[in-house]
C-alpha cells in the first residue's frame, strides 16, 4: 500500500484565527495532536508576545523540544524570517537551525512580491549560504515552489551543488504573486520536477481541497494547516487537528495510507539521528 505524508504547517507569521497556537506550549501541543491524527511532519513557525511572526530561537527550542519529549513527528523549521520583511538579517534566518538542528527546514526557492507591498526576498547569495548550512548540518530542504520559474532556480541551485538529489519539492499554489491554486498548474509544474525527488502541495484557502484531491491523485504528498486555510467548510473555523484528521481519512479513502514518522524519513532520506 502506498504511503502519502501529511505535514502540519501549525502557524505561518500573518495568518489569524481564533484556533491558531501563539505560543511555543500551544504549538507544540497541536503539533502533537495532529501526529496522533496522522501527521508525520510538523512544520514550525513562531508567534512573538504580540502575536506576530519571529525567529526568535528559543521559542524554537521549546517547542521542539515539548514536541520531542512527545513524539517521534519530523520536526521541519521555517527559515522564512520575521514579520516585519524588511528587519529580516540572513544571520537571523538561519541561526535556529545551526543550533537546534531540525531535520527539515524550508528552502524557498526565489523571491516574490506580498501582498503589503514588501518583497520576501530569497536572494542567490542567501539561498547558497542556507543551503550550505543545510548540507553541513544534515538538514534536508524543503525547496518551496510558488511558481514554475523556481523550480527552473532549484535546477541551478542542484546544479552548483547547493540543493542534493533527491530533492523534496513543497509545492505553494495560490500565493498573491505566485502561480494560481489550479489543477491545470500542480499537473504542469508537477511533470518538470526532474526524476527521483519527492514533492508535496497544498492549495491556499479555498484551493485547499482540490490541490489536495489532486496531489494524491498524482502520486504526491500533502500540507494542511492553520497557516494555509483556517476554515474546516465556508464559515466554519478548522482547527490543525481537524485537518490533518479530514487528510487521513480522504488519503485512506484514496486506498493509500497515511505515512509514520519513520516511513517519512524514509521516503524523504532523511540522515539518521
Amino acid at each position: 500500500m502506498a504511503k502519502t505524508i501529511i505535514t502540519a504547517s501549525l502557524t505561518g507569521t500573518a495568518t489569524q484565527s481564533p484556533n491558531l497556537p501563539m505560543t511555543p506550549k500551544a504549538i507544540a501541543e497541536d503539533a502533537i495532536a495532529c501526529w496522533r491524527a496522522g501527521a508525520a511532519i510538523v512544520h514550525l513557525h513562531m508567534r512573538d508576545d504580540n502575536g506576530f511572526g519571529t525567529m526568535d530561537k528559543e521559542r524554537f527550542r521549546e517547542t521542539q523540544q515539548r514536541i520531542r519529549d512527545n513524539c517521534d513527528a519530523v520536526i521541519n523549521m521555517t527559515t522564512s524570517g520575521e514579520f516585519d520583511l524588511k528587519n529580516n538579517s540572513e544571520e537571523r534566518r538561519m541561526e535556529h537551525i545551526i543550533e537546534l538542528h531540525p531535520e527539515m527546514a524550508s528552502f524557498d526557492a526565489g523571491s516574490i512580491n506580498v501582498v503589503n507591498g514588501d518583497i520576501f526576498d530569497n536572494t542567490t547569495t542567501f539561498l547558497k549560504k542556507l543551503g550550505a548550512v543545510m548540507l553541513r548540518e544534515g538538514i534536508k530542504p524543503e525547496v518551496e515552489i510558488m511558481d514554475l520559474g523556481m523550480i527552473a532556480a532549484a535546477d541551478y541551485y542542484r546544479s552548483e551543488g547547493v540543493l542534493a538529489d533527491p530533492v523534496h519539492y513543497q509545492f505553494v499554489l495560490g500565493f498573491f504573486s505566485g502561480a494560481p491554486a489550479t489543477v491545470d498548474n500542480l499537473v504542469y509544474m508537477k511533470n518538470y520536477l526532474p526524476s527521483g525527488a519527492t514533492w508535496s502541495a497544498f492549495g491556499i484557502g479555498k484551493a485547499h481541497l482540490p490541490i489536495l484531491y489532486t496531489a494524491l491523485a498524482l502520486g504526491g504528498h500533502v500540507r494542511v494547516g492553520l497557516e494555509d486555510n483556517i476554515y474546516y467548510r465556508k464559515g466554519e473555523y478548522a482547527t490543525n487537528e481537524q485537518l490533518v484528521s479530514r487528510a487521513a481519512r480522504l488519503i485512506r479513502e484514496f486506498n493509500n495510507e497515511p505515512a509514520t514518522p519513520d516511513e517519512a524519513r524514509e521516503i524523504l532520506k532523511l540522515r539518521k539521528r
